[in-house]
């Protein structure tokens, strides 16, 4: 999966970790890295969840460690895939994504069936999360 840099080279969808507020480090972010220019750009799909998520940790976090393939759907795809040493292609991800988009259909049908409301939302916004739009 590859995006193109304003330097006009192509830049690869990997993981890395991100950095905030020195004292927070939020493991397994999609991001697009450039090798032409060192340029790092977070996955558009996961951007206003990543700052969510920073804005829910507030101006002075306390010092932690946070898996965002634990919190964010389309990331814990990414993981996956890329601990199964498949390459991300679109085609691998794309299938990756319909799996566990299924997996969360499942359960959340068996939400319903115990009418778990709050379980039921939770699994709406996981699913939201592996919307069409990530795949690009």
């Amino acid at each position: 999966m590859f995006n193109r840099c304003d330097c006009g080279e192509e830049m690869s969808l990997g993981l890395r970790t991100v950095y905030y507020a020195k004292t927070v480090n939020i493991r397994n972010v999609p991001v697009y890295a450039c090798e032409a220019c060192s340029r790092n750009v977070v996955f558009p799909g996961v951007k206003s969840d990543l700052s969510q998520l920073l804005a829910s940790l507030g101006p002075e976090p306390q010092p932690s460690s946070i898996s965002f393939d634990e919190v964010h759907e389309w990331a814990g795809v990414l993981s996956e895939a890329a601990a199964s040493r498949e390459p991300l292609l679109t085609s691998t991800v794309s299938r990756m994504a319909q799996e566990r988009t299924n997996d969360l259909l499942d359960l959340l049908l068996v939400a319903a069936a115990l009418g778990d409301e709050s379980w039921k939302r939770e699994l709406e916004s996981r699913l939201t999360q592996l919307s069409g739009q990530f795949i690009s």
